[in-house]
């Protein structure tokens, strides 16, 4: 089969996931359930039944978008980086089809069990994503759709490679921190430490990207 079909034929299976799964349990959900928690994981937004499928739709729609970006990056981008592997941006397509399967099933887990501690599992989720992706951060090349996008990043590939090098760490050593964290917390406190960890995973990548820059490097 060609390579090219085999991630076409992945990505639907696991956008398509999702909706199996919730066809294991749909004739049991009661007439109304929970559509909306706050952020200590309890419901306060209700529907019927049916809104049980809007999840996994517009999530499945916003994957299958951001796949094809990804793997059109060359077509679409203003600077035309011909450079840029392929393989990589593919790669960074599949990893984001497959965060958004998996937050869809914590999501669909939810809803069958609305009592579960839904930062037990979505927290951890994220972190794993936000390692993922910083090991992925060296071996992005400049374009205009992933990565730090930067004024100083996308006007200087040096720049750009060293904050990416840089925040690959932040990444890594933070999403981790992240998974742990959020399995290991008690309620509020996992989610405070889930965005101070991400602060300066953020800041500070700019920051060295922006002195980077000053510096004349």
């Amino acid at each position: 089969m060609n390579k090219q079909y085999s991630h076409y034929l992945l990505v639907a299976l696991l956008i398509a996931v999702p909706f199996i799964y919730l066809s294991t349990f749909y004739a049991s959900l009661p007439a109304t359930i929970p559509t909306h928690f706050n952020i200590k994981g309890e419901a306060d937004g209700f529907g019927s039944k049916d809104m049980a499928f809007f999840g996994p739709v517009f999530i499945g729609i916003v994957s299958l978008f951001t796949y094809l970006l990804m793997i059109n990056i060359k077509k679409i981008d203003p600077k035309r980086y011909e450079h840029n592997n392929d393989s990589y941006f593919k790669a960074f397509g599949l990893i984001i089809v497959a965060f958004m399967s998996a937050l869809n099933m914590v999501i669909l887990t939810k809803t069958q069990y609305p009592g579960l501690a839904i930062d037990k599992l979505l927290l951890p989720l994220l972190g794993l994503l936000f390692a993922v992706m910083g090991f992925y951060f060296p071996k992005l090349s400049q374009n205009y759709f992933a990565g730090f996008k930067l004024p100083w990043t996308l006007s200087s590939e040096a720049n750009w490679t060293a904050t990416h090098a840089y925040a690959s760490k932040l990444w890594i050593y933070g999403g981790i921190a992240q998974m742990v964290l959020g399995f290991i917390l008690p309620g509020m406190w996992s989610f405070i430490s889930f965005f101070v960890i991400m602060i300066p995973m953020v800041v500070a990548p700019i920051v060295f990207s922006y002195r980077m820059f000053r510096s004349g490097k």
